[in-house]
């Protein structure tokens, strides 16, 4: 009978601090919180990850094992019978997608899910993700919720007094987030398919009104010419941006984005084709990048002709007479790359082109001192 009433007044105390917790929180009166709410977000590509926590002190406790239990716990109330760590306080700590993302390499969908910790001797922790993120806390969780459980590794850090989630990594595809508390790091990698997200909600966004925009299709076909896109589907962008739309007009930025699609199809002759009527076109620079597209491909007369032009054209460009170096220098003609390099020297080029300049000499068998 002891025992019995301990167990009722433990669950009565319980659930009145959960009312008044409850009622502060949720009621008119609006009061500071024992343990300070936070979100924090990352994005990775386009997709945002957001985390939203309370955010406890240690105030000289023993947290791991003691404050925070291992393994799952019967907490006296709610319906669960057993309940992982709520991954901070008060409420349902929660995180967000607006995309699909892998945890850990696991699949998991766009969505709010509740976040819940199972903490371990061993130095692992079970990551929950549940399907229910408005319960309090972890008192009424329900394994049949769980949208995925990921093991992970926690690590000793520095001692941090509040419960803080951090993004620690951040790749052009991946963010790692961690809870760090106490002396302890609890990591797990998110990835994104960005390609993929960012190709599929460019498909959304040209059938409303960004399609109206010239410069969008350029900028999708761009986008998927250089991160993995369908080339058939970029070639489709491109020539709605070039021709047959109202919005549509002939430019050297979507012709050359064309010749670059032809180029990666293996459409290589096609290519230099469209690239040599761009030629009357050009600016300084546009005219330097397609005499480097017929370098690169082993056309090296016509990308002579086309570095001269662009002297011709720009008779003070140090980065012309570099890249006519460069022409010669691919060439064998060691005499004419020599003189254009020290040429491209003597019109004060920038730090970065003169490098490249003094580079080439010395490996041509010249010391430039200026």
């Amino acid at each position: 009978m002891k025992n019995l009433s301990k167990k009722i007044i433990f669950t009565c105390i319980a659930f009145v601090g959960f009312l008044l917790s409850a009622s502060s929180i949720h009621g008119q009166l609006n009061t500071p919180r024992g343990s300070q709410k936070a979100t924090v977000k990352q994005t990775v590509g386009i997709t945002t990850v957001a985390i939203t926590y309370s955010r406890p002190s240690v105030k000289d406790r023993e947290i791991w094992g003691k404050l925070v239990p291992y393994g799952m716990n019967n907490l006296g109330f709610g319906t669960a019978k057993e309940s992982p760590w709520r991954a901070g306080a008060d409420e349902n700590t929660i995180i967000k997608f607006t995309d699909n993302v892998t945890v850990e390499g696991k699949p998991l969908k766009a969505g709010k899910y509740g976040l819940h910790m199972v903490i371990k001797e061993n130095g692992e922790a079970d990551i929950i993700f549940s399907n229910n993120s408005v319960s309090w806390g972890s008192y009424f969780y329900n394994p049949d919720e769980d949208a995925l459980i990921v093991t992970v590794k926690t690590n000793e850090t520095s001692h941090k007094e509040l419960l803080t989630y951090e993004f620690i990594d951040v790749q052009p595809t991946s963010t790692t987030a961690a809870l760090i508390w106490e002396k302890k790091e609890i990591p797990f990698k998110i990835e994104a398919a960005v390609s993929d997200i960012v190709l599929a909600d460019i498909r959304k966004k040209m059938q409303g009104q960004d399609g109206f925009s010239r410069t969008n299709w350029e900028n999708a076909a761009n986008y998927a010419l250089n991160n993995g896109g369908d080339l058939n589907e970029a070639m489709q962008w491109i020539d709605a941006a070039i021709s047959g739309q109202f919005f549509s007009q002939k430019t050297f930025n979507n012709q050359f984005i064309k010749s670059q699609i032809l180029a990666k199809q293996g459409k290589v002759d096609e290519s230099l084709s469209l690239q040599e009527k761009l030629i009357s076109t050009a600016n300084v620079n546009q005219l330097n990048t397609i005499g480097y597209q017929f370098l690169t491909n082993k056309k090296v007369k016509k990308a002579i002709e086309i570095f001269k032009l662009n002297i011709k054209n720009n008779p003070t460009n140090a980065n012309a007479y570099d890249s006519l170096g460069e022409g010669y220098r691919t060439k064998g003609d060691k005499k004419n790359a020599i003189k254009n390099y020290k040429k491209s020297l003597t019109l004060n080029p920038a730090p970065a082109l003169k490098a490249n300049s003094i580079k080439m000499l010395k490996e041509l068998g010249v010391d430039y001192e200026g």
